[in-house]
């Protein structure tokens, strides 16, 4: 299985908080990431995305073709990305677009087997995929991508 988090890009500051959208550097970002993630993305990619405006705006630069789910809003975490995705049993590949802390602590748990204070930055996609080696699953960082470098 391959997931991908990736980060909402750069927001306005405000409130209501999911009513926050994308600035236009935000925007740039978005585009930037799903231009690479044309190029690049996995078979058979379902697109999961929080219900903020943000992270809508976010998926809708790399399709219109996404789930909204409520677990992956900004008060989510690690439980709720995990039983969203299916991660790491589910079949073919789950793409989040989704919120720190939440990401970060997933990122961390999956690399070095604990929740921590890891961030991801604004915009940026982190890619990971499961393989089984003599019995054991492992799991591998396949991509890092900062908005900044898409």
């Amino acid at each position: 299985m391959d997931l991908l988090l990736w980060r909402h890009a750069e927001a306005i500051e405000g409130m209501p908080d999911l009513a926050r959208e994308l600035t236009e550097r935000g925007r740039k970002q978005a585009r930037a990431v799903a231009q690479w993630l044309h190029a690049h993305q996995p078979k058979r990619l379902r697109v999961l995305s929080s219900p903020a405006v943000r992270t809508r705006q976010t998926a809708k630069a790399f399709t219109d073709n996404f789930e909204v789910a409520n677990g992956l809003g900004p008060d989510g975490n690690v439980a709720d990305l995990l039983a969203a995705t299916g991660w790491p049993d589910a079949g073919g590949s789950v793409l989040v677009v989704g919120h720190q802390p939440a990401l970060g602590h997933l990122a961390s748990l999956l690399l070095a087997g604990t929740e921590a204070d890891w961030t991801i930055k604004k915009g940026a996609l982190w890619w990971f995929t499961n393989r089984v080696r003599d019995g054991e699953t492992q799991t591998v960082l396949r991509a890092v991508i900062p908005a900044d470098f898409a």
